[in-house]
């Protein structure tokens, strides 16, 4: 059992060899971007130089986000604590979840979906955002509760636009933004997470790597927020929001 061998296409590695999907490494240092590489890694051939420009947008856009989000404070609680930048970088990571970068993966998952139904993108749009009605659910990816326009939303539509790239999922996006303010009548934006679900979705990304991407992403700004935590600010510091309120139990005797 212990000798059988597991396959991988992802590298290829031995002695003074180092190949990236078949590419050698030392070429992709000279010739390739960091945005390329990922693309390489991820999807097993070079990008197009427009899919190098989207990769490129989708992972500046959500590199930060302030220093508020969960993964921002986890990581600058666990550098308070005195541990080192890995740990603080992967504690940071682990907030990461469904409610905090997960909607890249869950609108996209419900686009790709819905845009295979049949008929107009309006009518699948408004019968989507019935069915979220229906069954209580919300739509991820729409509404922020900072930005009335999410300015990142307009850029990544654009650039996708600009090389050939805004297909169907992009116009369900729009088409879903439109029937949530005609149903529920209140805006709710497409914010950055469903707009780079709609553009991974149109470059045949599979919807379960959303998530993923968006760690890719957000992994610089928490090193650099680690980073300052370290250099700025004294050990075992408050973070959070302040002051909170104690609701439990009063005093009780055992």
């Amino acid at each position: 059992m212990g000798n059988k061998t597991w396959k991988t296409g992802i590298s290829d590695v031995s002695p003074g060899r180092i190949r990236i999907r078949g590419y050698d490494i030392a070429e992709i240092m000279e010739k390739l971007t960091y945005a390329e590489v990922v693309y390489l890694v991820l999807r097993g051939e070079l990008p197009s130089k427009a899919e190098a420009e989207l990769m490129n947008a989708i992972l500046v856009s959500t590199v930060d986000h302030g220093p508020l989000p969960p993964s921002v404070l986890a990581t600058r609680s666990v550098i308070s604590g005195g541990n080192s930048l890995n740990a603080a970088i992967a504690g940071g990571v682990l907030v990461i979840g469904d409610s905090h970068g997960g909607a890249i993966e869950q609108s996209a998952k419900i686009m790709q979906e819905w845009a295979k139904k049949g008929g107009e993108v309006s009518a699948i749009a408004a019968d989507l955002v019935e069915w979220l009605k229906e069954t209580g659910k919300r739509m991820p990816g729409f509404g922020h509760t900072l930005h009335q326009v999410d300015p990142r939303t307009a850029k990544l539509f654009d650039i996708a636009e600009r090389h050939g790239y805004s297909g169907k999922h992009i116009e369900l996006c729009r088409a879903i933004e439109k029937a949530l303010e005609e149903k529920l009548d209140k805006k709710l934006p497409i914010n950055v997470n469903g707009a780079v679900g709609a553009v991974i979705s149109d470059m045949g990304f599979d919807w379960r790597l959303g998530k993923g991407l968006f760690v890719i992403s957000r992994v610089p700004g928490l090193l650099a927020h680690a980073y300052e935590e370290m250099i700025r600010e004294k050990p075992l510091r408050k973070l959070g929001p302040m002051p909170f309120a104690y609701d439990g139990p009063g005093d009780r005797n055992i």
